[in-house]
């Protein structure tokens, strides 16, 4: 069976942290989100995986080549975007027309069980079968309205807060039949979430099915620290130090913490919970990590502290400085001594605070 992805984009509010990486590739656990992604669809019976390129291709190509996890790889590039539904009726040649296959937004978390979701697809005899999650704010998403036998009578993008028809709303894995190419036109920019699947529900040959347990989508920067949580909870609730790892005297680590390879930590340094460190980062002394990612390479000076937040690949944070509350430090960011951010400051790549900011705002 094939596997679609949809790669390439940014989340609005991340899209500061990097210019050069997309969201994808975002460590979460200490490895890019796609790969947790990739190996579950390893153990599910995915053969071969195509990747749904509008940008950063190279990216891509480079980290995982022509194969991983057992799986074969195929890369579909648009020369103009093409939108959710248009990329993958430019895969068309690659995917076939022999059996249904998946699609996947790449920027979700999800333990979401592909096996049952494909049997439910298969005795629906659907063209397109849609997970379902329930959450307590829907507005965000595409909500499903349920009808007798799984079948989804409506689906709204995106409504008006309190004006959603259900709390079950779109989860970014479904399961397509070769059908779907007929609602696509060729060469166009088409939305599959607001133009396929209305069309699909006015013909009834769209089927829900709820995955429970984890999921979360990361476009948002407490939705990615949230992720990086529960992932590490459920995944690596012990933690996970690379071997090369060092860790200078009195360090106190609160698990789960994932460290990777060749980061240094200083003496009486407190590391989480909930913390994920990049390779080559290098923690000075006295410095206190919660509930934070920590790009690779990223400088962390002494008696600094981090507390839900995110810091960009090379950044380097002062002294004494006090980061928290869901900012966001951008790659090669320098933040100067005894400086303090907080409620959501996003610093963008490359730039240099001199000057605490105690209100939301993007540092450009």
């Amino acid at each position: 069976m094939k596997a679609v992805i949809i790669a390439g984009g940014f989340g609005t509010r991340l899209r500061p942290l990097s210019c050069t990486r997309p969201k994808h590739l975002f460590p979460i656990g200490g490895r890019p989100l796609l790969d947790w992604t990739l190996e579950r669809l390893s153990k599910a019976d995915v053969d071969e995986v195509v990747f749904a390129l509008n940008y950063l291709f190279e990216a891509f190509v480079k980290r995982y080549g022509k194969s991983t996890y057992g799986m074969k790889l195929h890369y579909s590039q648009e020369t103009k975007p093409l939108g959710t539904g248009g990329c993958v009726k430019n895969a068309e040649k690659i995917i076939g027309h022999k059996e249904p296959f998946f699609l996947l937004n790449g920027d979700i978390l999800s333990k979401i069980d592909y096996l049952k979701l494909t049997a439910e697809h298969v005795k629906n005899n659907a063209t397109a079968t849609m997970s379902l999650h329930k959450v307590d704010d829907p507005s965000r998403y595409g909500v499903a309205e349920m009808a007798e036998k799984n079948h989804i009578k409506r689906f709204v993008e995106k409504p008006e807060h309190g004006k959603a028809p259900s709390n079950l709303i779109n989860a970014g894995v479904y399961v397509l039949s070769p059908g779907i190419f007929d609602y696509i036109p060729a060469g166009m920019r088409v939305s599959i979430e607001r133009e396929v699947f209305p069309a699909l529900v006015r013909d009834k040959k769209l089927f829900g099915y709820e995955s429970k347990g984890l999921w979360i989508d990361i476009g948002e920067p407490s939705d990615y620290l949230m992720g990086n949580r529960l992932l590490l909870e459920v995944e690596l609730k012990n933690g996970a130090t690379a071997s090369s790892v060092r860790l200078e005297g009195d360090v106190k680590i609160s698990n789960p913490v994932v460290i990777g390879k060749h980061a240094c930590i200083g003496g009486k340094s407190k590391i989480g919970p909930h913390v994920t460190i990049g390779e080559n980062a290098n923690i000075g002394r006295g410095v206190s990590i919660v509930n934070s990612i920590i790009f690779p390479g990223a400088v962390i000076s002494n008696f600094s502290s981090v507390k839900s937040a995110i810091i960009g690949e090379d950044a380097i944070v002062g002294t004494r400085v006090k980061i928290r509350d869901n900012c966001i430090i951008g790659d090669h960011a320098v933040i100067h001594d005894n400086i303090t951010l907080t409620k959501g400051v996003t610093v963008c790549p490359e730039r240099e605070v001199a000057e605490s900011v105690f209100s939301p705002k993007c540092l450009m």
